[in-house]
């Protein structure tokens, strides 16, 4: 069985990942881990400067392309430390695009048997606007969805 782990760096994305490693070795599996960065993804609320934390609280900033690539980066090298706490190799690949479109298009794409993501990540505030990953990943994914909290 191989399965695709969904991370961004949260306990829920590591509670996935570790029982994905659990799962895929009891099955003579691998594991991949994943981290996807939407570039398209910009400061919404208008081009003036933030004035106030309420000004701010109703925006949406998100880092340069470079900077996210780094934390994307650093994200999957986490989930490799991780797995080799847990005597366990993974392979790691960083997508570019929509999470929820891109993992799911990976994932059947490369032939993966099952995908695992966390309950809750790192976009607490932006899911309430947005929507779960994990949710939209359980509707749209061709292959079984496990979310791990």
């Amino acid at each position: 069985m191989n399965v695709l782990v969904a991370v961004d760096g949260s306990d829920a994305s590591e509670n996935a990942l570790a029982h994905a490693i659990d799962v895929a070795e009891a099955m003579d599996g691998t594991v991949t881990a994943v981290h996807t960065i939407d570039p398209s993804v910009f400061d919404v609320g208008g081009s003036d400067p933030i004035a106030s934390a309420s000004d701010a609280d109703e925006r949406l900033i998100l880092e340069s392309v470079e900077d996210a690539e780094q934390r994307g980066l650093d994200v999957l090298e986490e989930a490799v430390d991780l797995a080799s706490e847990h005597g366990s190799d993974v392979g790691t690949e960083l997508l570019y695009g929509d999470p929820v479109e891109e993992i799911a298009a990976f994932a059947d794409d490369e032939g993966f048997d099952a995908i695992f993501v966390g309950h809750r990540g790192r976009s607490g505030r932006t899911e309430l606007l947005v929507g779960s990953v994990a949710k939209q990943l359980v509707e749209r994914a061709t292959v079984p969805v496990t979310v791990v909290r």
